[in-house]
């Protein structure tokens, strides 16, 4: 009787440990959900800079925007793209996902609008195409996320028609030059490889006489993998800007990114690096992004963040 009793003592015991250590647990998980609702609307800008234009040239300013996910009712996120015009940037990328609800369409162009006074440049992402959909957050460490079978679709050509009428320019499986502060840029860009979308259109041929004058080859992208940088990279391009990773969202203080939700490496998940390819060496510009689908609202070790670029003449 006494063995039966004593056992009975240790079984409580240990039942009390374990609600303990969940209990612990869960406010360890409770905390830092918290903590990523809060870092999710401390928006920074990454200043950068390359030495990429011809001697004499006056400095260009890119503002590189990815990711924004807009949700109705995001007020902060809102008046915090509205105040970037401030930085009166030459130009602006944006290198998709912009949606994240069914009804975000008119309240981001209205955010957008004060950015949209600048020329501009423009890429989708799949949630541009598809709203996301709630799954577990684990099967991402499983490998790049897949599409739905039965997506639920969002207004993109009415996103891309309020882009298109603000005069920026739609790159999608399309290249264009653009004259800007007296120089030529060249853009090439791709419709989303996470969605396999992608077709390469080329370079756009300068007018007759110009080719040899001072260019810059500029490729815009959604998602980095690594097919579509090569590709890039050995067709010459100057510059690669892409999105899509969200810098690894949640990430390991010290460490950086778990994931890239692509086949980039995870230390390339955000931030300017050169990319090496065939003997060709392109920098690329992945951005952090700016927001979170709505059913993962919460970033840890990883704010949402624009990019200033400004590029510069050798020294």
């Amino acid at each position: 009787m006494a063995d039966v009793t004593s056992f009975a003592a240790r079984a409580r015991s240990l039942g009390r440990g374990l609600a303990g250590t969940a209990g612990v647990g869960g406010a360890v998980g409770l905390s830092a959900f918290g903590y990523g609702l809060w870092e999710k609307n401390q928006f920074e800008v990454r200043e950068e800079q390359l030495p990429l234009l011809p001697p004499g040239q006056k400095p260009f300013r890119i503002l590189h925007l990815s990711d924004i996910h807009f949700v109705p009712g995001q007020r902060a996120k809102a008046e915090w793209l509205k105040s970037l015009a401030q930085l009166k940037p030459d130009l602006v990328v944006n290198t998709g996902d912009n949606l994240s609800h069914t009804g975000a369409v008119d309240p981001l162009l209205e955010a957008l609008t004060p950015l949209m006074q600048f020329p501009g440049v423009f890429v989708p992402g799949s949630n541009d195409y598809f709203a996301p959909a709630l799954k577990n957050p684990a099967s991402y460490l499983l490998g790049p996320s897949k599409a739905r079978k039965d997506p639920k679709k969002l207004d993109w050509p009415r996103l891309r028609s309020g882009f298109g009428m603000a005069g920026w320019v739609d790159l999608t499986n399309r290249n264009q030059s653009i004259p800007l502060n007296g120089m030529r840029f060249d853009f090439s860009g791709v419709d989303d490889p996470h969605l396999n979308r992608e077709q390469y259109a080329g370079w756009p041929r300068g007018t007759k006489g110009q080719d040899n004058k001072p260019h810059l080859r500029v490729a815009v992208i959604h998602a980095p993998y690594q097919r579509v940088l090569d590709h890039f990279t050995e067709a010459g391009a100057d510059l690669l800007l892409a999105g899509h990773t969200h810098g690894g969202q949640i990430c390991i203080p010290g460490y950086g990114a778990v994931i890239a939700n692509c086949d980039l490496p995870t230390w390339r998940a955000k931030g300017l690096n050169d990319w090496e390819s065939n003997g060709h060496t392109t920098p690329v510009n992945v951005s952090g992004g700016i927001g979170t689908s709505r059913f993962a609202p919460v970033r840890i070790a990883c704010r949402p963040e624009a990019v200033l670029l400004t590029l510069t003449s050798p020294r």
